[in-house]
């Protein structure tokens, strides 16, 4: 992917996380709206400068890894800015980040029924052992952690 069509994307997926936002602010407030442009722009700012080092650091290291491991150094207590990060990225209503994202992994798969439809049914029931084991493996160590805590 060319650098632009990387910016033209992050740009695109950072309106439409800024609409989504917008739909599921409390009743709308335009303020609130408009706090949460600085921790949309935090967040389209690490996802790109993650995408570049993917693509120009050698080493092979996917852009994911590399956008998960900057915005961890950049929110670490004691990072020089992490309190403002932090500040202005707690505004954001990550749920709403789930639309857009969920909107293009749709059209990426209507993009390749073909193919899609070449893997046959297998694919389904390991997407759905998948998400079974992540749920159930979730709620164990959730349930451990919390009868640690003495929250139930």
């Amino acid at each position: 992917m060319k650098t632009k069509d990387m910016v033209l994307a992050i740009a695109i997926f950072t309106l439409m996380s800024l609409f989504s936002n917008a739909i599921t602010t409390k009743a709308g407030s335009v303020a609130a709206v408009i706090n949460t442009i600085p921790g949309l722009c935090i967040l389209a700012i690490i996802a790109l400068v993650g995408m570049l080092a993917g693509k120009y650091v050698p080493g092979g290291i996917p852009a994911a890894a590399w956008v998960v491991t900057i915005g961890c150094i950049v929110t670490v207590p004691g990072f020089p800015g992490a309190e403002f990060i932090n500040a202005k990225v707690k505004l954001v209503n990550f749920v709403a980040l789930c639309t857009p994202i969920l909107a293009y992994a749709g059209i990426a798969i209507g993009k390749d029924l073909d193919a899609f439809q070449k893997t046959g049914w297998r694919i389904v029931v390991l997407a759905c052992s998948v998400f079974i084991g992540t749920y159930l493996a979730s709620a164990i160590i959730a349930q451990f952690i919390l009868k640690a805590l003495g929250q139930i």
